[in-house]
């Protein structure tokens, strides 16, 4: 009965996703003060209810054969972190991905040793593409992306389950978690 099981996560949220590094290592590098450890269900809680918290898993196994940390949490929704200084600083590939389905935002970017390879982000409601840069790759033109944007003839859509699509193709769909956890979440709060 004290077996912590994972829990998906995804809408109306923003989370980070971080290749082959330490839980401890992404809190520092987002400037955050760890908290100390929390059972899934009450972090995952924590970090969509305060806007200065962030949840942030163990390692777990990812796209790419690759082991992946996620940090999750309101707190990166807007205007998001900055994922080029973040993976410069961790030395990795850092992505992120942000979905609100109230205003039909979707985001997502990435960034490998400090160089941004692809940012995407869209506002449903206004039908407008809010960055674009880098070319998609098969997710995203599986998503509906065209090969390059183009204002005057492009017609994009994109919802939510797009962003857990691209998420799943480039680390982990977070909709997906399930099972025994490989250990607790860690919490993060602003200083």
């Amino acid at each position: 009965m004290d077996t912590d099981v994972m829990a998906g996560f995804g809408g109306k949220q923003a989370w980070l996703a971080v290749a082959e590094a330490e839980p401890g290592a992404v809190l520092a590098a987002l400037g955050l003060r760890d908290l100390g450890p929390v059972r899934w269900r009450d972090g995952l809680d924590v970090a969509h209810l305060n806007g200065d918290r962030v949840a942030v898993t163990p390692p777990l196994p990812g796209a790419r054969g690759t082991s992946w940390v996620l940090a999750l949490g309101r707190r990166l929704m807007v205007p998001g972190p900055d994922v080029v200084a973040l993976s410069a600083t961790l030395g990795t590939e850092v992505q992120y991905f942000a979905t609100h389905r109230v205003t039909e935002l979707h985001r997502w970017q990435r960034a490998v040793n400090g160089d941004l390879v692809r940012a995407f982000g869209y506002v449903g409601q206004t039908g407008e593409v809010t960055s674009w840069f880098g070319e998609p790759g098969p997710a995203e033109r599986e998503a509906g992306l065209p090969g390059e944007l183009d204002p005057e003839e492009s017609t994009i859509l994109v919802s939510e389950r797009d962003v857990f699509r691209v998420a799943g193709a480039w680390s982990i769909d977070p909709t997906t978690l399930t099972g025994p956890a490989p250990g607790p979440l860690r919490i993060g709060a602003a200083d």
